[in-house]
């Protein structure tokens, strides 16, 4: 099995686990830079160059692509899934799930239930927003934050419309979402492979910080999700058509809440306050979907004509 890990740094601990992984099970394993990939594209025949060569064509990649670089990572992963090449997320999946937005349309569509949201253009009435998300306390997102980053609670309605009138006048694109008082900070991330919840945890935001990632100093402990949580999670995994991924709830007085699907979840947080072996669920799941052809494969194949995942 030759498998690819698409990621900038071969030194992070979730890329450094999936290899660990990968060699573990005697595969043929490779950290490649996409951002370092160059795409040919002529009639009938896609190419892939790295550092100047061929890139020779892999049974499975293994996405791990940055926010700030979703087009040109989901492009690669679209040529690559165009070569008929197995990915354990989708490029559709992958932009789809980077859009705070659309993936909270998406869900609901299917049903997932999640906190009342409210989205505005910045010529939209600041009283009006701030009813329609049931009133003060509120949180404030703005669409392109990443990791706790740009994410405001306000406490009063004369605050809220304050914030809402600096943030309209920036241009800046807004969520506006009710507060769960109840929630006290917390929030769970059930992390989803092929279907099914191979771990969880919960994350406690750091003192006097409602928000909960441990990037912005939360701290996290292993979590059994009950049965609501755990159908949940797999209910939004599957609505977002993610292989790989972490779901964010927050429990509620109504039940769980999704708030996020993070299609390229770190490992080194749930790995170690849980004990689970999460990199090698990840195997296992390419293990299942791919038969193995790196020995017979050509450095080029020919454009899968059947592929619906442009």
């Amino acid at each position: 099995m030759r498998v690819y890990v698409l990621s900038r740094n071969k030194d992070l601990y979730s890329t450094k686990r999936l290899v660990e992984e990968a060699e573990a099970k005697g595969w043929e394993v490779k950290v490649i830079d996409y951002l370092k990939c160059t795409i040919e594209i002529m009639k009938g025949e896609l190419l892939i160059n790295y550092q100047g060569k061929v890139l020779p064509t892999p049974d499975a990649i293994i996405p791990r692509i940055g926010a700030s670089r979703t087009f040109y990572g989901a492009a690669m992963v679209r040529h690559f899934e165009m070569l008929d090449v197995f990915s354990t997320t989708g490029n559709l999946a992958l932009t789809r799930s980077r859009d705070k937005l659309r993936s909270l349309q998406v869900l609901s569509r299917n049903d997932v239930d999640m906190p009342r949201t409210v989205f505005a253009s910045n010529k939209s009435n600041a009283k009006d927003v701030i009813a329609l998300s049931g009133g003060a306390p509120l949180v404030l997102k703005i669409l392109e934050g990443t990791q706790g980053v740009g994410v405001v609670l306000v406490d009063s309605e004369k605050a809220a419309k304050s914030v809402l009138d600096a943030f309209y006048g920036m241009d800046v694109n807004l969520l506006v979402q009710e507060y769960i008082e109840e929630a006290g900070g917390a929030d769970i991330r059930a992390l989803v492979v092929n279907g099914e919840v191979v771990g969880a945890m919960k994350r406690q935001g750091a003192e006097g910080d409602f928000r909960s990632n441990l990037h912005q100093g939360g701290s996290a402990v292993a979590y059994k999700l009950n049965r609501k949580e755990k159908a949940t999670a797999i209910a939004a995994a599957r609505a977002m058509g993610l292989g790989v991924c972490g779901v964010d709830m927050i429990p509620s007085r109504r039940g769980p809440l999704v708030m996020e699907v993070n299609s390229s979840p770190g490992l080194e947080g749930i790995e170690k306050s849980t004990g689970i072996n999460i990199a090698a669920k990840i195997m296992e799941f390419i293990e299942k979907s791919v038969k193995p052809t790196c020995a017979i494969n050509p450095q080029k194949r020919k454009i899968k004509k059947d592929n619906i995942g442009a």
